[in-house]
């Protein structure tokens, strides 16, 4: 399979990178700085805002992995996080590669029947991110067009090591026996191409954890 992987180096991309490179897909990374992505994949620089840039970068491949991140330290984190993921998504369409798996964040996740990023005790270092990615959720459900997913990652995903084990879930957290909703990046990743190869979750959300 032909995949393009946009924020190919981030902590997510480049995971994202390493698992389609070991199941032997071609893949083409790109990044602002495709210098920082690793070997074995094509690394070219791409602007997520610029939809016609993205479609012919995307042109061509059979999916397109978004795991683009508009930086948690960034005062514009949730204009330029909307205006980026609309942007990837209207590309990819532009190009005709009908398959997008968009990774988004846990903020819109229920307990409760609350979504995480409403509660009080919600970070708020993290509240302008997790709030963008729960709006372009919303956003991505109205495309009629795309073979969409939209991953929610656990509330704590951490550097570690691939096992291939994890649990799905739908709209809520995946939690393990110690209550804990946590999952490794690198099994993150297993979890993705997983979905991809196996055309899973198709115009549909879906969760993580151990």
């Amino acid at each position: 399979m032909k995949i393009a992987i946009i924020g190919a180096s981030g902590f997510v991309g480049t995971a994202l990178t390493q698992e389609a490179l070991r199941r032997g897909h071609t893949v083409t990374g790109i990044a602002r700085d495709p210098s920082k992505i690793i070997a074995g994949a094509l690394a070219v620089k791409g602007d997520v805002f610029d939809k016609g840039a993205v479609a012919t970068l995307v042109k061509g491949h059979d999916a397109v992995l978004n795991a683009y991140n508009a930086g948690w330290t960034n005062p514009k984190i949730y204009d330029d996080f909307m205006a980026g993921s609309e942007a990837i998504e209207a590309g990819t369409r532009d190009a005709g590669v009908r398959r997008l798996i968009v990774i988004g964040g846990a903020g819109s996740l229920f307990i409760d029947g609350h979504q995480l990023v409403d509660s009080p005790g919600f970070p708020a270092e993290w509240k302008q991110g997790a709030l963008a990615a729960r709006d372009y959720l919303n956003v991505l459900r109205k495309d009629e067009v795309l073979d969409w997913t939209f991953l929610s990652p656990p509330i704590h995903l951490v550097p570690g090591d691939r096992t291939g084990v994890y649990r799905t879930g739908k709209d809520s957290p995946v939690f393990n026996a110690s209550g804990e909703s946590t999952l490794s990046v690198n099994d993150l990743a297993v979890a993705v191409l997983d979905a991809l190869e196996k055309g899973l979750y198709i115009r549909e959300r879906f969760t993580v954890g151990y």
